[in-house]
């Protein structure tokens, strides 16, 4: 094959791998049926994050973090082992997220046309950035911290897509079919039924999702795109530290650059669609930690004088990345302070936010902050919709990792998909037999994942503080026994009258944090009945009870 067909090639590789994204994305999807059965509920898609399992940098972060690598991570060797022969063609042929920046960078705009975009594509210096994000994080993982993978690529599309692409488009979508079905133009029904029918699995959910800073998750995914119009895969050049990585892996590549120097004319065509800014134009060495493999520079150079080739003369070759020693020792410097730092606020231990649930099967705090990369599949996989990203409760450290909110969906007895889909082992894949919240589906006398405890702000409560009949939350309770139970206590009506009520209580060694009453409890603005994380099962300290032995 020329090599000059090998840019068609590339974006035939970007779709095929952009679309294998999407269906593993969609894979993760609630299927909208769970049955309280003994037997396990299984995703319909075996491995719906083979991308971020595939992620060399979350497997080498888990790996610094826990000294030991989570189940099916091997799979990054497949993308490390390439590499280390041919450079950084994940970038260029199968990250999904460099693929949209290929797709945005190729738009046409003010800033990048002309010798602007052939100046644009020149190496630049603030490149190494990259390097300077890559060095603390890596760190920051051998201390035990995984805060700085918030920005891995592959998590950070994921977690943009669930929060807010899909949720967004799903908004959309719903709309268009309800004014076809509202239209009565003759056959708008059948193109609605047929619209729901093939998207039913895919963009249309089966209830639609919302999650809390949406807005703010999709505004950044979208300044994300809009740089490119400025500079050509900004992301990619400047910040990706996934790109880092496979730079640093591919200096030991033995594909590369052959320049003829003397038959070029200088036209700067081979500039014209550099993805890397990686300096292919001959005169200049070219930047193999740069490189995405785009080989645009092969097929734009009108007299053939670049070619890509096993062992190039390395003279006219830049194997390493060029990082300032003094970048290097700031980076080691700032990725050992900022782990100690983080857990030295309050928000760590001594003073831990009552709203901090971690769903069930999640390691205790430490193990899971260091494992956690904010995929976040475990957010879009969730049938209540419960799982949402963290602000504030779980300090700094835990931005955007999953916590429960019973508020907005309480934690389905039956379902242990957040485990399936955890890719990291921050939530350990329990099955319903360990869950143990139904009966037909644990062990007799099983003890079961405790999330939390119930508590009654008995202010609020409408038996206890307005002598009003309501066992809403006695009614939800899945339990069995049920945690919730009732009591019946004389009150005085507003009349002078004694009054029956039926009061609710807390059995402490039955809850077990799933939720449900604080969602189901009409007191709509602040619940009466609310969760908190004591008593979780993650934690010998965090207890309400104590117990022998």
């Amino acid at each position: 094959m020329s090599q000059s067909a090998l840019p068609r090639l590339r974006r035939l590789s970007q779709v095929l791998f952009f679309v294998l994204f999407l269906i593993h994305l969609f894979g993760t999807e609630y299927p909208g049926t769970l049955q309280a059965t003994t037997g396990d509920i299984r995703l319909p898609v075996p491995y719906p994050t083979i991308f971020l399992l595939s992620d060399p940098l979350i497997a080498l972060s888990n790996a610094l973090a826990t000294h030991a690598l989570y189940r099916g991570l091997l799979w990054s060797l497949t993308i490390l082992i390439p590499t280390f022969f041919l450079g950084r063609f994940f970038c260029g042929w199968i990250c999904p997220l460099g693929s949209l920046n290929h797709f945005f960078s190729n738009l046409k705009s003010e800033k990048k046309r002309g010798l602007r975009l052939i100046e644009s594509n020149r190496y630049k210096t603030w490149q190494t950035l990259k390097y300077c994000i890559l060095i603390p994080l890596l760190v920051a993982s051998l201390l035990g911290g995984a805060v700085l993978t918030v920005i891995d690529p592959i998590a950070l599309l994921f977690r943009s897509m669930t929060f807010s692409a899909l949720p967004a488009t799903n908004v959309a979508l719903v709309a268009v079919l309800g004014a076809l079905y509202r239209s009565g133009i003759p056959g708008a029904g059948f193109v609605a039924d047929a619209l729901r029918f093939l998207l039913q699995s895919s963009l249309v959910s089966f209830r639609q999702p919302h999650f809390r800073q949406a807005f703010f998750i999709g505004l950044i995914f979208v300044a994300i795109m809009t740089l490119n119009l400025r500079v050509t895969r900004f992301w990619c050049r400047a910040l990706c530290p996934l790109g880092a990585l496979l730079g640093v892996v591919s200096r030991w590549s033995i594909l590369g650059i052959e320049k003829n120097a003397t038959a070029c004319d200088e036209c700067k065509r081979c500039l014209l669609h550099c993805q890397g800014g990686d300096d292919p134009i001959p005169g200049a060495k070219w930047r193999k930690s740069e490189c995405h493999l785009c080989f645009n520079c092969v097929s734009d150079c009108p007299s053939g004088r670049i070619r890509f080739k096993f062992f190039p003369a390395p003279a006219a070759t830049q194997s390493s990345p060029q990082v300032p020693r003094r970048r290097v020792i700031t980076g080691i410097v700032a990725g050992a302070a900022l782990v100690p730092v983080l857990r030295s606020a309050t928000s760590f231990a001594p003073e831990r936010d009552p709203r901090l649930i971690r769903p069930p099967g999640s390691l205790d705090e430490a193990s899971f902050l260091a494992r956690c990369v904010r995929c976040d599949a475990c957010s879009k996989v969730c049938p209540n919709n419960s799982i949402q990203p963290a602000f504030a409760e779980a300090g700094v450290e835990g931005f955007w990792t999953p916590v429960l909110v019973p508020r907005v969906g309480y934690c389905e007895p039956s379902c242990t998909l957040c485990g399936q889909v955890c890719p990291t082992g921050a939530i350990w894949e329990i099955t319903q037999e360990e869950k143990a919240w139904l009966p037909a589906a644990s062990k007799p006398g099983a003890k079961p994942v405790r999330v939390g405890t119930a508590f009654y702000d008995q202010g609020r409560c409408l038996p206890w503080s307005m002598a009003t009949e309501c066992i809403v939350c006695e009614e939800w309770c899945p339990t069995s026994p049920k945690a919730i139970y009732l009591a019946t206590a004389t009150v005085i009506d507003s009349e002078g009258r004694p009054k029956q009520v039926r009061q609710p209580h807390v059995d402490p060694n039955r809850c077990v944090g799933c939720g449900a009453c604080e969602y189901a409890c009409p007191v709509k603005d602040r619940a009466a009945v609310y969760v908190t994380s004591v008593g979780e099962s993650r934690s010998q300290a965090n207890q309400i009870l104590l117990r022998r032995g």
